[in-house]
């Protein structure tokens, strides 16, 4: 896994994605060297690098021209650029011309995430995964009840990771947010 300091990251582009739910991610995902992954909404890259290290292709798909930017960065900085095509245009759009996908991975939907779902679905080849990361209850809540109507069979975790930082008197623990993670196979 790749620490999280070795992204190139901003402030004004959510990621990466902590390390140990990119880690989480890719165990759920079961991303094999043959496989297709399209990652919406990429932000700064982190979970595109990881699956780019391990799938045969990924698409990553973000309407912001900085996360794009920045994913491109981190692409060529962890060597996996050339696994990689980048789509800047929202999910919705971009969706509509990607097809035979292993793995589809939805990490922002601004507020597409039930039309985004619909589609990502729809062009997962059989045996195919889904899987939402969401921080929001309302979201989590959208993404199970969406899977479910596809006749699937959604399952959550939801992590929260807490970092130890040494002190002089001990260890204090920083929690990060607590993000869920939403997968089903097809």
């Amino acid at each position: 896994m790749i620490k999280d300091e070795d992204f190139i990251s901003s402030k004004k582009v959510p990621g990466p994605s902590k390390e140990e739910i990119r880690c989480l991610i890719l165990c759920k995902s079961q991303v094999s060297s043959n496989d297709l992954v399209v990652d919406i909404g990429c932000g700064t890259g982190g979970i595109t690098t990881e699956m780019a290290k391990r799938a045969k292709k990924v698409i990553a798909i973000d309407k912001n021209s900085k996360a794009i930017e920045l994913t491109k960065q981190n692409i060529k900085k962890h060597g996996v650029a050339e696994k990689v095509d980048l789509i800047k245009n929202d999910g919705i759009s971009a969706l509509k011309s990607i097809e035979n996908m292993d793995v589809a991975i939805v990490g922002g939907s601004s507020e597409d995430l039930d039309e985004i779902l619909e589609l990502a679905i729809s062009k997962l080849n059989p045996n195919g995964r889904v899987i939402i990361t969401a921080i929001l209850l309302n979201t989590k809540l959208e993404a199970i009840e969406k899977l479910k109507e596809n006749d699937l069979s959604p399952e959550i975790i939801e992590v929260n990771v807490s970092r130890g930082h040494i002190l002089k008197r001990g260890v204090m623990m920083k929690a990060e947010n607590p993000i869920a993670i939403i997968y089903s196979k097809i």
